[in-house]
């Protein structure tokens, strides 16, 4: 059985393959054992924390394939982004310039450096190692977190986002960092990348540039990536924006992917998802797979199992081996989503 769990401090070998496997622009898992442990050890600090409102909480879970222990996937959220760390994107715009004197009209896209993003939750830190990509595994990793976050709404910050990779090359070379690089900051993008994951960003807020940048004064392969997303993470945008999530002209600093956002409210998976009571017994045949967790929090679980749902009933008979997994006991309840 696949399950998803909190991370805990003993997944840290397996977190540190992870960060080497997952590649250049992915920056929330950088390769460095100091910062990989306090992260574990944040994430550990949320899930028993209580909390009123969000701050700078951040849900880190792994999935381990319990038939051999392995940890093969990681999916998380961050509570409230920006509340003790900057969190920088470019806000596309435009400028509009007319003459009437000689009759000419232009209107010129532009990319500012903002804050604007800062208090909302944040999808990240996606992960599943290959041979495991079949079977819609890929799908229930992601979309579990919608069913965390509809049980554990008051948690999180109102506007969710997601922060789609760019586009960059094998050796992590971004046709849109290449100008920044060369006129701004000085170092190369993955130096940038893994900087912005240590949390180290004051080179961001002493060498970006101040003002407005005219995107008609990029080079044209620059351009041509702005709101792109990596050919590996399409699927991921796909998924997302089948969710409700839409991107709302915001770009990442570093390698100009696009980032999507959505109400927490009108995500299609939070809206959807069903309380039901649990039975357990001898489960009826279904066809029907389903996303289902626990409505625990410290204790937190999440798998996928065929089920037979009732519109009108709102409980539900699962197996042992399935409540054994998900932590359960008769009576309890789970969450659950249609996969």
């Amino acid at each position: 059985m696949l399950i998803i769990r909190p991370i805990r401090s003993s997944d840290f070998e397996a977190l540190y393959q992870i960060a080497e496997e997952s590649g250049h622009g992915f920056t929330s898992l950088p390769v460095n054992e100091e910062l990989l442990r306090n992260k574990i050890a944040r994430v550990e600090a949320s899930f028993l924390k209580e909390v009123d409102k969000p701050f700078d909480e951040g849900y880190l879970m792994v999935l381990e394939d319990t038939v051999t222990g392995e940890v093969v996937g990681t999916c998380g959220i961050e509570a409230a982004v920006g509340m003790e760390d900057a969190f920088y994107h470019y806000r596309l715009g435009t400028e509009v310039y007319h003459s009437e004197q000689i009759e000419v009209r232009n209107e010129v896209e532009t990319l500012t450096l903002c804050h604007d993003y800062t208090g909302a939750a944040e999808l990240c830190t996606l992960f599943l190692r290959g041979s495991y990509r079949k079977n819609s595994n890929g799908r229930m990793l992601s979309r579990s977190r919608f069913l965390f976050l509809a049980q554990h709404k008051e948690r999180f910050g109102e506007t969710v986002i997601a922060e789609m990779r760019g586009e960059s090359d094998k050796e992590g070379n971004s046709p849109f960092y290449d100008w920044l690089q060369k006129h701004f900051l000085g170092i190369d993008f993955v130096e940038a990348d893994y900087l912005s994951g240590l949390g180290q960003k004051a080179f961001m807020a002493e060498m970006m540039p101040k003002n407005a940048v005219y995107v008609c004064l990029l080079p044209e392969d620059a351009q041509k990536v702005i709101g792109e997303v990596h050919t590996n993470t399409r699927p991921a945008l796909n998924l997302l924006q089948a969710e409700g999530f839409r991107c709302r002209g915001y770009v990442d600093i570093f390698d100009g992917g696009p980032t999507v956002e959505c109400n927490i409210n009108d995500i299609r998976g939070v809206r959807e998802s069903r309380l039901l009571t649990v039975t357990i017994g001898e489960p009826p045949a279904s066809e029907t797979s389903y996303i289902i967790s626990n409505t625990q929090l410290a204790n937190y679980r999440a798998t996928s199992a065929k089920l037979l749902v009732s519109e009108e009933n709102d409980e539900v008979v699962i197996s042992p081996e399935l409540a054994t997994g998900l932590l359960l006991e008769q009576g309890d309840q789970i969450r659950i989503l249609a996969l």
